[in-house]
Formats: structure tokens, C-alpha cells, sequence
């Protein structure tokens, strides 16, 4: 009796199937796997994608993480005037310290101008909300405690 060659090509047709569909299928996960691994760290890396060996880009970039992960770390108080002044003082110091590296690297006089207006002026403004910041909370302070019970033996009639 002669194998019959049909039945042997359909079997093989259909391993050769399930084997090209298992490549597919493992390609395609390789494939995703790469791309959510590039995206993690596409949003890990924020800017830093961009650095050059310029050290102007790099400490412009460094400013601005830096601000980021201060401003992150600000706990939300319910005061809307707390909270806008607790994450302004980081966005200041960013500005200062991106005015100082423009002051290092510039070369055009009205930015190099510009530059220290922003940092006289966001140091002035850096002061003034430190102080706001203090007396709410020396205020806060206050409000809080409660007098203590006079106990004098002369003043018990």
C-alpha cells in the first residue's frame, strides 16, 4: 500500500502554519516588549533624550529636573494659596539657576541682561513667599495651642 503523498502534505502544510504563525506570534511580542520597554524609558528619561555634550544644554536640562522633582515632593496642604506658594519657590530657584548657567554660557548681552534681572528679581520673590510661608504657619502655630490652665493656689477662690 502506497502512503497516501495528500495527507502528508496537508499534515506538513499545517505544522509548517502553526510553526510560521508561532514565529509571528513571538515577533510580534519581542516587537511590543521593545516598544513598552523604549516608552518606559522615553518617559523615564524626560529630557534627557535631548542632552548634547553641550554643558549649557545639560545643566539647562539639569535645572529643570531638578525643579521637577522639588515641586513632585510638595505635599498638597487644602490651602490653595499655601500650595501655589510651596510649588512657586522650586519654580523660582529654576529660573535662577537657569539665568546663572545663561550668565556662564550666553554670549548675547540682552539675555545676559535678562538673565540677572531674573535672578535679582525671582530672589526677591523666593524671600518674600518664605516669609508669607512663615507667618501662616507661626499663625498656625498659635491658633493651635491652647492656654494653659492657670493652677496658682492664689487664684483658686
Amino acid at each position: 500500500m502506497k502512503p497516501d503523498k495528500t495527507r502528508f502534505n496537508c499534515h506538513s502544510a499545517l505544522q509548517l502554519l502553526f510553526v510560521g504563525a508561532l514565529v509571528l506570534g513571538i515577533s510580534v511580542l519581542i516587537l511590543g516588549v521593545g516598544l513598552l520597554r523604549a516608552g518606559v524609558q522615553a518617559e523615564t528619561n524626560d529630557h534627557r533624550s535631548q542632552l548634547t555634550p553641550d554643558p549649557d544644554w545639560s545643566e539647562l536640562i539639569a535645572s529643570m529636573d531638578k525643579m521637577h522633582m522639588a515641586m513632585k515632593a510638595v505635599a498638597r496642604s487644602g490651602n490653595p494659596d499655601v500650595d501655589f506658594v510651596r510649588l512657586m519657590v522650586p519654580h523660582h530657584q529654576a529660573a535662577i539657576d537657569m539665568a546663572k548657567t545663561q550668565l556662564l554660557y550666553g554670549k548675547d548681552a540682552q539675555m545676559r541682561r535678562l538673565a540677572q534681572e531674573i535672578i535679582t528679581d525671582q530672589q526677591l520673590e523666593i524671600e518674600l513667599m518664605q516669609r508669607w510661608l512663615k507667618q501662616r504657619e507661626s499663625a498656625s502655630t498659635e491658633q493651635n495651642q491652647t492656654p494653659t490652665p492657670n493652677t496658682r493656689k492664689d487664684n483658686q477662690r
